[in-house]
């Protein structure tokens, strides 16, 4: 069951431990009265690791496809979105979306970095700027910066740090104890040090922290499908309840849950009065390098996890998520063809989301080059069809109302050249 949205008072009370000031959480209703941009809510969910763009979006439609894709390749399956291309069958609540026109795909996105590196793709995906290291800042923070000439504007992230997506000279709170917090920390241990003297969500959250180690475990170990067999990591089973013989599936059903919640959390403090309209989330474990599956495995757990995050987060908005679009992106996608462990290693274009109530209904955002071996990009990656800065620049004009001459210099430096994407809110 997901827990109720943060009313005020834990809000407030929760101000001084958690970094988010008082200011931010008091603010009465600024969005009822600075024009319809600022009832508008965006959130940048951050896949860290590598997301397989060919499993979340996979092109069943695409003659080398199964070819390429071999042993991880998906079919009938595979919840279709149109004749090229369906969703991964973990997505159930993204599909859904698509089908009522709240979720597009852009299937072959790419920042500007071709290193294949996790430290300099991340850092160019967060940065916005055009190479590894060449802002300090991240993109994110500076949208809230022009956009905070126009019109007060308050950011959120979520995690024991900022991202760097959100770090700059624009304030951001942040869901994160008033203290040192080991970094590999989940949400639900800071949630739980946040409500731990609420008599209603404190002990939802402790029992969510249960569920949180569950999925973790589970995305690294257990298949999506329902399995009889006891699990095969004896430690996980023996804290898991009911023992070694609980079935996996149970184990996922747990984690979806605790994803949801984590979703739903965020969802409360965003329709708080005087809440955050900007926020930005990571997940972490798209690195799948062996025994990637197909639509069973490890990345299937991974993407079920999404799912149900987006999932908490759109029902936790409520009426508001006609107001609001989300952006799933991940620093690079992976490699055409499987490897000799099952997986895929690093490569180049890859999946991005745009979902939303405020979006405007569409199929594929930006091109699609195929797979034909020609088409590739250096012989084993989707060629990049679309510069990610140029799907984020038309979410921040439409959506949020950012200026071009601001995209171009200040979000985005030295980037005139790359045109908004158009059309989608």
């Amino acid at each position: 069951m997901t827990p109720p949205a943060p009313t005020r008072r834990q809000a407030l009370a929760a101000a001084a431990g958690f970094g988010l000031s008082l200011q931010f959480l008091a603010r009465q209703a600024f969005a009822a009265t600075e024009g319809g941009f600022a009832r508008r809510k965006l959130i940048v969910v951050i896949c860290r690791g590598g997301m397989d763009g060919l499993s979340v979006s996979p092109p069943v439609g695409d003659p080398d496809y199964a070819g390429l894709r071999g042993s991880i390749a998906l079919g009938s399956e595979a919840l279709k979105l149109d004749g090229t291309f369906a969703l991964h069958p973990a997505l159930p609540g993204i599909h859904a979306l698509a089908l009522a026109g709240q979720a597009r795909i852009a299937p072959a996105a790419a920042t500007p970095d071709r290193a294949r590196s996790h430290f300099e793709a991340q850092d160019v995906l967060e940065s916005g700027a055009t190479a590894a290291y060449g802002a300090s800042s991240g993109w994110l923070n500076r949208a809230v910066a022009s956009l905070s000439a126009q019109r007060k504007v308050q950011a959120l992230s979520v995690g024991p740090t900022a991202p760097l997506i959100l770090r700059g000279k624009a304030p951001a709170g942040s869901w994160s104890p008033g203290k040192v917090v080991d970094g590999s920390a989940r949400l639900p241990t800071l949630l739980q040090d946040l409500y731990k003297d609420d008599p209603l969500l404190g002990p939802a959250l402790a029992q969510g922290l249960a569920t949180e180690a569950m999925a973790q475990a589970a995305m690294s170990n257990l298949p999506v499908a329902p399995d009889p067999a006891p699990a095969a990591d004896s430690q996980m089973a023996m804290a898991a309840p009911g023992g070694p013989a609980a079935p996996a599936a149970a184990y996922l059903r747990q984690g979806q849950a605790a994803a949801r919640k984590l979703g739903a959390t965020l969802a409360g403090f965003m329709v708080e009065a005087g809440g955050p309209q900007v926020a930005a989330l990571s997940l972490d474990g798209f690195d799948t390098h062996a025994n990637q599956g197909a639509a069973q495995g490890a990345l299937a757990v991974r993407l079920a996890y999404l799912d149900a995050v987006l999932d908490g987060i759109h029902t936790g908005l409520g009426p508001a998520w006609s107001d609001t679009v989300v952006l799933v992106a991940t620093e690079f996608g992976r490699t055409a063809r499987v490897n000799g462990t099952g997986g895929t290693d690093h490569g180049t274009a890859s999946t991005a989301l745009v979902l939303g109530g405020a979006l405007k209904r569409g199929g594929v955002v930006g091109d699609w080059p195929t797979l034909r071996r020609q088409a590739l990009f250096e012989d084993r990656d989707v060629a990049p069809a679309l510069d990610m800065r140029g799907l984020f620049k038309g979410v921040l004009a439409e959506h949020m109302g950012v200026g071009r001459a601001a995209l171009d210099t200040a979000v985005f430096p030295g980037s005139a050249d790359v045109r908004p994407a158009a059309g989608l809110v």
